[in-house]
Parts: C-alpha cells; sequence; structure tokens
C-alpha cells in the first residue's frame, strides 16, 4: 500500500509546486491574486465499514483557491490606471453580452471614446444625463466621448445658474472719502466717482463682455453709496459700450455694515438687453442680480476683497479626473468640469467561487453567487479607486520561496516512501 501512498504524495506535490511556480510567475501582474493549495486526506470505505485504525490511501488536491487580499500600491502616470483599495471587481463587457470582473486597473482610452482595457473589454459603470449621475441605474459601457459630436462645452450666460447668483461683491468703502467733485456722473469722467471696479461677464453664446461698476458716495445720505454700471463689449459687436445708469443705493450703518436690505441691486429686471450687448435678436437679455452681502464702510482704503460671477464662455474637452468614489468629471478649457459617468463595482457573497477565466479575469459560478453592484466606497464591502496607481500582485515572494522549500522535501520524502517499499518487495522477492 505504500507505493499508492507515495504516489498520491508525489502527485500531490507536484500540483502545489504548479500552484507555487504559477504564483511566482504572476508576481509582477497587475491585479493577480495568489493560488493556494489544499490537501484532504484519502481513505478506503467499504459497506462494512472501516476497521478501528485504519491506514489512510495518501492526501490529495482538495481545491487550488485564490486569496483575495489586498495587493500593494504602485503609482503610474496614467490617470485611467485605477487602484481598487479594498473589496469589489471591475465589470467589464466582453462584446458579447456578457459581463466578466477584474482587478487589474490598467485602462485607456478606445478610438470610440469607450474606457477598455488591454483587451478590449469596455469598464462598466453609469453614465451622466446632463451633468446628473441617475444612481440606481443598471451599469453599461462607460463612453467618455462621442467622436461623432462636438466635444465643445455649452456656455452659461451670468445670473443662468440655479438661484440666479449673478454677480457677488465684496467691498470695503472708505468712508474717508468726499463727495465727488463733478455730481453728474459719467463713466468717462474720472472725476464723477469716487472709485470703480470691473469683471467679466457672458451673453447666452458665450461672448465675453466687460461690466464696470462704479461707486458714487451720496451727499444727501450718510453712509450710503450710489452704484453705477457700464458694459463694453467685444470687437464686431454693433455697439462699443453703454452707460447703464444707476443699479442702486448701498447704505451702512453705524458700525461699517451694510443693510441686508440694500445689500442686493439690479433684481428682477433686464439689467443689460441683447441690444446694449451689441447682438440685438442674437443673444438673450441678462438678467442677473448684482449683491454686496458681506460690504463694509470703514476708515480704510478701498478695497475688492471678492468679486464673482456664475457665467462662462464655451470649451472644449482637454481632460478627466477619476475620483475616489468612482465619478469620473470631464475638464473643459473654459476651466468647468462636469461629471461624464461613474464606475460602479461588484461584490460577490464568496469571492473564492469565482471561476478564473485568465487575462486577469473571473466569471460567476453558482458557488460565488451573483454580483451586488454598487458605487466605490458605498460600504465595507466595496473598496475605493485612486487615479493614477495600479493594484500590484499580492503574491509574497519571500513566502513562496519558503513553501517550495517544503513542498520539494516533501516530494523528496514521498519518493523516498517508495524506494524504501521496493527495498522491502525486493527483500521479499529474494527470499528462499
Amino acid at each position: 500500500m505504500s507505493f499508492q501512498q507515495g504516489l498520491a504524495g508525489l502527485n500531490a506535490s507536484s500540483r502545489a509546486l504548479d500552484t507555487i511556480g504559477n504564483n511566482i510567475a504572476n508576481s509582477g501582474t497587475i491585479g493577480y491574486k495568489t493560488g493556494s493549495t489544499q490537501f484532504a486526506d484519502v481513505f478506503a470505505a467499504s459497506l462494512s465499514g472501516a476497521g478501528s485504525a485504519p491506514v489512510g490511501l495518501g492526501t490529495k488536491v482538495s481545491a487550488v483557491v485564490q486569496q483575495f487580499t489586498q495587493g500593494s500600491i504602485g503609482v503610474t502616470n496614467n490617470p485611467l490606471d485605477l487602484a481598487l483599495n479594498g473589496g469589489g471587481f471591475f465589470q467589464m463587457d466582453d462584446g458579447n453580452g456578457s459581463t466578466l470582473y477584474s482587478r487589474n486597473g490598467q485602462f485607456q482610452l478606445n478610438q470610440a471614446g469607450y474606457i477598455v482595457n488591454g483587451n478590449g473589454m469596455q469598464l462598466k459603470g453609469i453614465m451622466a444625463t446632463n451633468g446628473v449621475i441617475p444612481q440606481g441605474s443598471p451599469p453599461e459601457p462607460l463612453r467618455l466621448f462621442d467622436p461623432t459630436k462636438s466635444l465643445a462645452g455649452a456656455p452659461l450666460q451670468t445670473g443662468g445658474t440655479a438661484g440666479s447668483r449673478g454677480i457677488e461683491a465684496n467691498v470695503n468703502f472708505d468712508a474717508r472719502m468726499d463727495v465727488p467733485l463733478t455730481p453728474v456722473f459719467s463713466s468717462a469722467d474720472p472725476s464723477s466717482y469716487n472709485q470703480s471696479t470691473a469683471t467679466t461677464i457672458y451673453d447666452s453664446l458665450g461672448n465675453q463682455h466687460t461690466y464696470s461698476m462704479y461707486f458714487v458716495k451720496n451727499g444727501l445720505a450718510p453712509n450710503s453709496w450710489h452704484v453705477y454700471a457700464s458694459v463694453a463689449n467685444p470687437a464686431g459687436a454693433s455697439v462699443a459700450s453703454t452707460d447703464l445708469g444707476l443699479l442702486g443705493t448701498l447704505a451702512f450703518d453705524t458700525a461699517g455694515n451694510i443693510t441686508p436690505a440694500s445689500a442686493t441691486i439690479a433684481a428682477g429686471a433686464p439689467s443689460i438687453t441683447a441690444a446694449q450687448l451689441g447682438y440685438a435678436g442674437a443673444v438673450s437679455n441678462l438678467v442677473f442680480p448684482v449683491t454686496f452681502t458681506g460690504s463694509t464702510q470703514y476708515g480704510s482704503g478701498f478695497s475688492v476683497n471678492a468679486l464673482l460671477q456664475d457665467g462662462y464662455g464655451s470649451g472644449t474637452l482637454a481632460g478627466f479626473n477619476v475620483g475616489e468614489d468612482g465619478v469620473i468629471l470631464g475638464r473643459y478649457t473654459n476651466g468647468q468640469s462636469s461629471p461624464v459617468g461613474q464606475i460602479t463595482l461588484a461584490a460577490f457573497r464568496n469571492p473564492q467561487g469565482l471561476r478564473p477565466l485568465g487575462d486577469n479575469m473571473w466569471d460567476v459560478t453558482p458557488a460565488s453567487g451573483t454580483a451586488i453592484v454598487d458605487k466605490p466606497g458605498a460600504s465595507g464591502q466595496y473598496g475605493v479607486l485612486q487615479s493614477a496607481a495600479l493594484e500590484e500582485s499580492n503574491v509574497d515572494l519571500t513566502a513562496e520561496l519558503v513553501t517550495m522549500i517544503t513542498m520539494q522535501r516533501s516530494y523528496q520524502a514521498n519518493a523516498q516512501t517508495i524506494k524504501t517499499q521496493d527495498s522491502i518487495l525486493q527483500t521479499l522477492v529474494n527470499l528462499r
């Protein structure tokens, strides 16, 4: 019986060495998960039952399982290289209607705008609609751009944001200033106003206009300032510039704080008409408020602490950023960014039950259970993403080499049992 036991040991040790060799060969494979050989003893069974002290028939390989522990994170220069730190798998469309799963985050864009791996499989997630990601939608291949359509981002006119923020200014007015020498305001006459400031605003086609505000100390009421405005238009407009007249009056209390009632001016009516913008009939009227919330009047020099507006011109898609939550932001040349889509991950109740397919891919089996899809970082079973990084193999080379030595000794010892049994049988044969 020792021949059978020794042979079983040789086979088991050989299988273990195969697993170790595969681990070592894939120590540099991105996203590879190390395999571990599991053994089980073998006993003969009979209908009448086993003896009280049966001798086993050796060993066998019961399973080779992969260990889905976290691999080290290495940094790269490709923003579409994605390291998955934690649980979960990338979902890949194989082009035949099936979804496969991977931990390899080496991605790039193909000519059609899809995010693909080295085998051309498309990464799946949720596409954004008008910059909004519809959570709960079924995953689909992520397409960052369509080469048959314009890559330009649409402009937004000043005052076009939700809530119509318009122009937001924070200014300190010098309480020590006197009333201007010239009583009638004119933007062309600096002696008719105390201070001025300007910002760029945008019409509905993304044309840039210079919006100037002029501040005139009110001689009829203490602690108050009149605000006038003008707009200068780009070359080619039918009107070069227009004085817009008095916008409103700002009032301050004795502590130098602006009164809430006067902090917002030029709200509710067309601030600037299309004709004043120099594009009559071609652009929309600009309707936006001008707010001075937080402005002050102190006995110190005039200063503009903040001057913001909510419009922007058109822009061209320049690149992408991927957040740790899987949201892909498109970056445009006008400084704006907008969500394009979100990468989703799949988790399994029993990852060891997945069937390895090669090419860093796994497929579902009844043992693994069905995929549970959610966004990165949604819970403890979903890791987070790191852009411009990759998860390296989790193979521990030192441990593999030590295990290799152990399996080598086991192989030699099993061979020795066969040699010893052969010697015993030879002795029996030589009996006279």
